[in-house]
């Protein structure tokens, strides 16, 4: 090749990340995705409700063994992730500013945001049932013991303007307690959230356990909100209207809401997000009789 030749650039296929593999959407179709200056940036799947009710079986599969896995394991494997982001920083870095419209620097801030946040939250899976479960004084010969529950599959709507800080504050809390995640990402800017997928399955996260739709939340939103199988639905990204009908269609199956609110992903995350999707199982013992002396145990 001579000198005066130019090589052509390869360009990066996106693609949706479900159960593990990346397919792309069973629709064939695709949409523009451009940065903050209506340049061209890459061409996201379109995702169906077809995908959208892959991904829920998806989820159902992984949950079982993802809420029996030891709460340090998910810890580890959620510190993992932290690792792999760490090592892909440049490209998310990238990512992000041409998202968010952002200068180099903010945009490693932001991705630096993000690892750190995947950090603490793999700190708090051994750590949340300390903090909201427990043992429960009663007034008989009874051990009353109160554990926190994976409350199953989530469906979430990721933040349409914060494309990765945002994405993972909302993805970490659902996942490091146990449940497993239907995820729409951003509409207008899905590229970080569909590269997510990519470290996620090189990060000892069994598949299934998270699953990034790209596209339209008003066309996936109506169907898993409605879908028998997802047990809660978190309405962060979703306008006013959207999370409206999305909570009336939640509450016929009777599933578990968190509604928009004005956030500043920037500051320090507290334990509501995870307590959002966790259920209470009190159990109650009866401690039984050591002896005639008549004391218990």
């Amino acid at each position: 090749m001579s000198d005066q030749q130019t090589r052509l650039g390869v360009f990066k296929t996106y693609k949706l990340y479900v159960g593990g593999k990346f397919p792309r959407s069973e629709s064939g179709r695709v949409y523009e995705v451009t940065d903050s200056k209506g340049k061209w940036l890459a061409n996201a799947p379109l995702s169906s409700r077809k995908d959208a009710r892959d991904a829920v079986v998806a989820a159902r599969k992984a949950q079982g063994g993802w809420a029996g896995a030891t709460a340090y394991n998910r810890g580890q494997i959620l510190y993992r992730v932290a690792e792999m982001l760490e090592g892909r920083r440049d490209q998310f870095v990238r990512e992000v500013g041409e998202a968010e419209g952002l200068s180099k620097s903010k945009a490693a801030a932001v991705v630096d945001a993000a690892i750190d946040r995947w950090v603490w939250y793999a700190g708090w899976t051994d750590k949340i049932a300390q903090v909201v479960g427990g043992a429960n004084p009663v007034a008989g010969p009874y051990f009353n013991l109160s554990t926190p529950e994976p409350t199953g599959v989530v469906t979430v709507i990721a933040p349409q303007d914060s494309s990765f800080l945002g994405l993972v504050s909302v993805i970490a809390p659902v996942i490091a307690t146990g449940n497993t995640a239907v995820v729409v990402a951003s509409e207008k800017a899905p590229l970080p959230a569909l590269s997510l997928g990519e470290v996620l399955a090189t990060s000892d996260l069994p598949g299934g356990v998270v699953n990034i739709l790209s596209g339209k939340a008003a066309e996936m939103g109506p169907h898993l909100a409605a879908h028998l199988d997802v047990n809660a639905i978190d309405l962060t990204g979703a306008d006013a209207d959207l999370a409206r009908d999305l909570e009336i269609a939640a509450a016929d199956n009777l599933k578990r809401v968190l509604r928009p609110r004005t956030e500043d992903f920037t500051e320090s995350p507290g334990t509501d997000r995870m307590t959002a999707f966790l259920e209470t199982k009190t159990v109650w013992h009866p401690t039984g009789s050591l002896g005639a002396s008549g004391s218990a145990y």
